[in-house]
């Protein structure tokens, strides 16, 4: 039909002046996109595993109520011409994202995506310039605030709608689910009840430390909400196992832990220890994050995430912490350790290098696809966390570059100098296997990115607090729709307009793919995903085969080894006994004490639920990899092409009885060598009855280079002895 939209592969929509013949096929994409959105949770949390919205559906919905009313679409021309700000009759992905405001007087088209600038409102009203806002200054600037329209408050209260979220305020403080009641107040506690562990890391999983709070006003809580898009922090004292640290600024974290949680409920906490006084640190870190565990009943995703990944790569290291603000409890706060430059420190040695977070967004389009040269659509994806440096983003420009238009026969070569691939194979691995909710494969977002000084990309966990969890909402199940498909809910059909399971064209091409993963929970296919584009870090690295293999075995030892109850139970019985009588008497926590129960206890003991307990879900897990094809069926990677055999037999000699027994990789934590030194080891051990001189020999973890490392001459291993 002439003046009807045409989609392309690019996504852009062009039509004649008679846009409302298009009408018809809108509300088509519209009712099919609304459909597939999960349903709600029965505790008005919002889904865990369904996608962001459509960014079609996002730019329809003026008044952000998760609805297209009539009236809405009777404007859809209107809205879709507005929406064209070239004026060239197409609309583009990036027309079509949303566009947030920037703070008064910022550059156009710079007020979108995650390096938006905040309000800048510190240095102003920092009248004694001693580094933060005294109490006097903090209402000036509210007031100055308020006059420009700026105030960070992002919520409705209980039971009301947050702006700026299409479809996915579910939660707390807004959504079509039950309203939740904001917390109480709190039991009080003082400084002498609270136990102290001097001696402990911050990141201590066996200890549950209090950390005490004091601000110099009873309204923190309203301040800190009118500041939350500001530069300004909320100075506080902080005192931990008794010792006092002034001058910590504090602020409101996240979008949904913010935004989705009324007043007076818990809230993720940010606290900057230097604020003013540049040296201070708490146990040698400078940042901490205090996580509510929104949509977490076991509290334990995260703690249960960083166990099982720091085997496998860097990860920020996660425990529990109680709070205490002005005198009175508010519970249990999960400790998730800072992506910063303590972070490069620990795990990689400096301290310098370009970091990326990659937030959650209405797109779902952080995944590293090619999104040309211009700058300006990788800044409205990437949160640049470190120096806004130009040489940083030309890199993460052919990082994409590389990674989507190299042929795949060629892609090792070009890709392999560039980034970690075997750190991002054990990152796509865990991202699957935990059934990472908030994941690369399902969201395209919410991980890291850091480039390290010698030009080398790597990717790194960051939200962890929706692993080992089924699907929310009850009994709906769509089909599996393939590899990288979401299916369709019974009754919908296919995929509207003649489109392919991935949504988008069958020609293909640059434009925003549909595909949001698979369907999640036990069942999640460890190779969803791979027809992606939209995800090319799956869907381009593992095509090559080789990668894939090694991805496989990466899934293949999580589930035998890291997925084994002998393995977690213990952890999560541990953690059950440290947190539940805390939980009981919190006020102001998110989901209830029985839930918590339900989700830590043995599956024996159980009570009836509607999603299985965290060891339930594990073992379904472990089980549906183990017997899945693909893993069930992993052989040993050949290291050259079969050659033709040659059998010798020796008639002396004795066999081989030193083998190797143990090793540690990638040891940054435990086992100092007598240098006092955090080496990785390997540890041989003769199993024979006589003693072995190993000179001559050699280790190598190198299948083309059998002779790497030399052992040194007169090393020998007395029977049934060993060494590292």
């Amino acid at each position: 039909m002439q003046g009807s939209p045409a989609f392309k592969g690019s996504l852009m929509m062009t039509w004649n002046p008679r846009l409302w013949l298009c009408l018809p096929v809108l509300a088509a994409l519209v009712v099919s996109a609304l459909a597939a959105q999960p349903p709600d949770d029965g505790d008005g949390f919002e889904p865990r595993f369904g996608p962001p919205p459509d960014p079609l559906s996002f730019a329809l919905d003026t008044d952000r109520d998760g609805e297209i009313s009539a009236a809405e679409m009777r404007r859809a021309p209107e809205i879709l011409r507005g929406l064209d700000r070239d004026r060239n009759g197409t609309l583009t992905l990036e027309e079509l994202l949303p566009r947030f405001p920037g703070p008064p007087g910022s550059r156009p088209g710079r007020g979108m995506g995650p390096n938006r600038p905040q309000i800048q409102l510190a240095a102003e009203f920092d009248q004694d310039a001693n580094g933060y806002l005294d109490a006097d200054e903090r209402k000036l600037a509210l007031a100055a605030l308020a006059d420009r329209g700026g105030s960070g408050r992002g919520g409705r209260g209980p039971g009301g709608r947050r702006g700026g979220e299409f479809g996915r305020t579910r939660g707390p403080g807004g959504g079509r689910g039950p309203a939740r009641e904001p917390g109480r107040p709190g039991p009080k506690v003082t400084l002498e009840e609270a136990d102290h562990y001097p001696d402990a890391s911050l990141y201590e999983p066996a200890v549950l430390r209090t950390i005490f709070i004091e601000f110099d006003t009873d309204d923190w809580e309203s301040q800190m909400a009118d500041f939350k898009h500001t530069d300004v922090a909320m100075p506080a004292t902080v005192i931990v196992d008794g010792t006092s640290f002034p001058l910590v600024g504090l602020r409101f974290r996240g979008q949904s832990s913010f935004g989705h949680v009324p007043a007076g409920s818990k809230r993720s906490l940010n606290l900057t220890m230097d604020l003013v006084h540049k040296d201070q640190r708490l146990y040698g870190y400078k940042t901490l994050n205090l996580l509510n565990s929104s949509g977490d009943p076991s509290m334990l995703s995260s703690v249960l995430y960083s166990l099982v990944a720091q085997d496998y790569l860097p990860v920020p290291k996660a425990n529990f912490v109680k709070v205490v603000i002005n005198g009175e409890s508010w519970g249990i706060y999960c400790n998730v350790q800072q992506f910063n430059t303590d972070f490069l420190h620990e795990n990689y040695g400096v301290m310098v290098g370009a970091r990326w977070k990659v937030p959650g967004s209405p797109g779902a389009d952080g995944g590293l696809r090619d999104l040309g040269d211009e700058l300006d659509p990788y800044r409205q994806r990437f949160e640049i966390k470190s120096k806004d440096r130009h040489d940083s983003w030309l890199a993460l420009v052919n990082l994409c570059r590389v990674l989507n238009e190299t042929p795949t026969e060629q892609l090792p070569e070009a890709i392999e100098p560039i980034l970690n691939v075997d750190g991002l194979l054990r990152f796509l691995a865990l991202d699957v296997a935990l059934v990472n909710g908030d994941g690369y494969w399902t969201r395209a977002s919410d991980y890291s990115i850091y480039r390290d000084p010698t030009g080398v990309f790597h990717i790194i966990p960051h939200d962890m607090n929706e692993a080992f969890q089924a699907p929310h909402g009850g009994g709906r199940r769509g089909g599996r729709g393939g590899p990288g498909g979401r299916g369709f809910p019974p009754g919908f059909g296919g995929p509207p307009g003649g489109r392919d399971g991935r949504g988008f064209p069958p020609e293909g091409g640059r434009g925003f793919p549909g595909s949001f993963g698979g369907s999640g929970g036990h069942e999640l296919d460890p190779l969803v995903g791979l027809d992606s584009p939209r995800m090319p870090l799956r869907s381009r690295i593992l095509a090559v085969p080789a990668y894939r293999q090694q991805y496989l075995h990466y899934l293949r030892a999580l589930a035998e080894v890291s997925l084994h109850s002998d393995r977690l139970a213990p952890v999560i019985a541990r953690y059950r006994a440290l947190l539940a009588d805390e939980l009981a008497a919190d006020t102001r926590k998110l989901s209830s004490l029985d839930a918590f129960l339900a989700a830590t206890a043995p599956s024996a003991d159980r009570p009836p639920a509607n999603s299985p307990s965290l060891l339930e879900f594990i073992g379904q897990r472990r089980n549906f990899l183990l017997t899945h094809d693909a893993i069930r069926d992993l052989n040993t990677i050949p290291v050259r092409p079969p050659a033709e055999h040659i059998s010798i037999k020796p008639n002396d000699g004795t066999a081989a009885t030193v083998a190797i027994s143990e090793f540690l990789a990638a040891n940054t934590k435990s086992n100092r060598d007598p240098q006092d030194e955090l080496e990785d080891w390997l540890e041989l051990t003769n199993y024979g009855e006589t003693a072995v001189d190993l000179s001559g020999m050699y280790l190598s973890d190198d299948p083309t280079n059998p002779f790497k490392w030399e052992i040194p001459e007169n090393t020998v291993i007395a029977a049934g002895s060993y060494l590292v």
